[in-house]
């Protein structure tokens, strides 16, 4: 099981709420990815939490300015050996795709791909048709599905959709089966991972989810997108390819202190233990 850690972003400038500054946002992403790469992660998501409340749609030309700094300069710092994935929150995937492609990404996280969901910022609306042809338009497009382990390869310079079916901080308008709406999202929206979530950030999502998503794609690339931690990861693992990890990483799980390299460590040793070999 492949595990993303998440670079929480302080508030960027501009946002609705005071910034440290661009420089200081930058030295905290660089240190919480080394963070994360000394304790055995590979990969970490690229993410503006700190300029809640989020715009619903596109956001301004400085967030995405900004969020290319961050990407850019923890590339550099980590040398490229942390893959990096894009989330501009609180949807604005075309312009997680303008950073992806400034900065190597590998990936990006869009909240609503297919669909749409009842949000603190209103009705959000999934743009997978626009997605994915603003991806191809920049050449990102990949050829053929993920192969396992393909965070840890080089990289054909594509950017893989990672979405989100039933995501947090959301009730979904229309499709309330999440098995359904996981096949509508991986065979007709075009993403090429799905996510399942717990209802907040930070939140375990339901087993019984996991389950069903699985059962209905079982050749699906399947990410659990919130609430692993040591306690629950046994039960978790089995089930899916990967999972995206934030908030329990963070120093007493709270978002504006630093990644605690002992939970890092803590957690990549629970997951050797929970998967087969």
């Amino acid at each position: 099981m492949d595990l993303i850690g998440v670079l929480h972003l302080a508030p960027l400038p501009g946002a609705p709420t005071p910034s440290p500054g661009l420089d200081v946002v930058i030295d905290r992403a660089i240190a919480d990815a080394r963070t994360l790469l000394r304790g055995g992660f590979r990969a970490a998501v690229v993410e503006n939490i700190g300029d809640a409340p989020f715009d619903p749609g596109a956001v301004e030309p400085d967030v995405t300015a900004c969020m290319t700094a961050v990407a850019l300069r923890v590339r550099q710092a980590t040398g490229g050996a942390l893959a990096l994935g894009i989330n501009v929150l609180r949807n604005d995937a075309r312009s997680a795709l303008g950073v992806a492609l400034a900065s190597k990404a590998r990936f990006i996280r869009v909240n609503v791909h297919t669909g749409a969901a009842w949000t603190d910022q209103g009705l959000i609306q999934g743009r997978a048709a626009d997605t994915l042809r603003q991806r191809r338009r920049l050449g990102l497009a990949p050829v053929g599905p993920p192969e396992p382990g393909w965070l840890s390869d080089p990289g054909d310079g594509s950017v893989r959709i990672v979405a989100d079916v039933h995501v947090k901080h959301a009730t979904p308008a229309g499709q309330e089966d999440i098995a359904d709406a996981a096949a509508d999202l991986y065979l007709r929206g075009g993403a090429d991972v799905v996510i399942v979530t717990g209802r907040h950030t930070g939140g375990a999502p339901v087993l019984d989810d996991i389950r069903r998503v699985r059962e209905r794609l079982p050749a699906a690339p399947l990410w659990v997108g919130s609430g692993v931690q040591p306690d629950n990861v046994e039960h978790i693992a089995p089930l899916v390819d990967g999972a995206i990890v934030g908030t329990w990483l963070h120093r007493d799980a709270d978002l504006r202190a630093p990644l605690d390299p002992h939970r890092v460590r803590r957690l990549v040793q629970a997951v050797s233990a929970a998967v087969p070999r």
